[in-house]
């Protein structure tokens, strides 16, 4: 997932209205929708666990856009397509993940692809995300490379 912040981000003011953020704990559920608590699922690789599949990276990758960790979305993208920052949108809520398809990128692969529909709300707005995204490894690991939006 490659989101960032398609228009001009808004001025902070005392007034400004946000979704309130629920806390996310190692109990709660995962955000990827797997039936596991996040500390058990996607919180042990935002922690530092290798993901050993593609699907299994993008999940956590949507998972720490959900949680708005920043730096585990540059540590898990490729270095030659890699931003120098990431600026996520505080208005943005990350509600549910479909995952649609994938290709290779098993423990046997090197490259793979992963399908999918990012629900969200983007200040009370609902939309959804649907691209396909393409993994390589990176000395060992995987790695987001790149994207194509499908819709």
């Amino acid at each position: 997932m490659s989101r960032r912040t398609s228009r001009p981000r808004r001025p902070s003011s005392a007034g400004a209205r946000t979704a309130p953020r629920t806390e996310i704990t190692a109990d709660s559920p995962c955000p990827c929708g797997l039936p596991a608590p996040y500390g058990a699922c996607c919180g042990r690789l935002h922690a530092g666990a290798i993901a050993p599949t593609c699907e299994a990276l993008m999940r956590s990758r949507y998972s720490a856009f959900a949680v708005r960790d920043s730096a585990y979305l540059l540590r898990t993208w490729h270095p030659a397509t890699r931003p120098g920052v990431l600026d996520l949108d505080p208005g943005v809520r990350w509600e549910r993940l479909e995952i649609l398809g994938t290709t290779e990128g098993s423990a046997f692969h090197t490259t793979g692809t992963v399908t999918f529909r990012a629900h969200f709300t983007d200040d009370g707005r609902t939309d959804s995300l649907h691209e396909k995204s393409r993994f390589v490894r990176h000395e060992g690991a995987w790695v987001y490379e790149s994207a194509v939006f499908a819709d």
